[in-house]
């Protein structure tokens, strides 16, 4: 296993091409399985589009860090799976299986790398 350095953070200078789009997604299912919306906030593109249940809204990182803290409060995370990733640099996404409250919801990630840098263009949760 490598160092826990690979990818700490979206603008850490210690990603590598070669790593970004697989690691970037374990660290972001990190966050949404433990339902840390201020984490997985920090990997939001400046504006970016958020499905939530049929709810789409085009908005800003924190407007969105907002709208995951409620879906959060709503829908307690328990456990959260990548179940596809697909792509390569500039743009990737995975879909993921997440288990929240009573629910089971289908999540779609779509990540953009540019100069090094992965941020979230889009994130949909659809009940599954």
């Amino acid at each position: 296993m490598q160092p826990s350095q690979a990818v700490q953070s979206p603008s850490g200078s210690q990603q590598n091409q070669a790593q970004n789009s697989t690691d970037v997604f374990t660290s972001i299912g990190k966050y949404i399985e433990t339902g840390d919306a201020e984490k997985l906030s920090a990997w939001f593109a400046d504006n970016l589009e958020l499905d939530i249940t049929g709810s789409v809204n085009s908005c800003t990182r924190s407007q969105a860090k907002l709208i995951m803290k409620n879906f959060f409060n709503n829908n307690t995370p328990k456990k959260f799976s990548i179940i596809h990733k697909s792509g390569r640099p500039p743009m990737s996404y995975a879909v993921g299986s997440l288990s929240a409250g009573a629910e089971k919801f289908r999540v779609i990630i779509y990540v953009r790398t540019d100069d090094g840098k992965n941020s979230i263009q889009q994130l949909r949760i659809e009940k599954d």
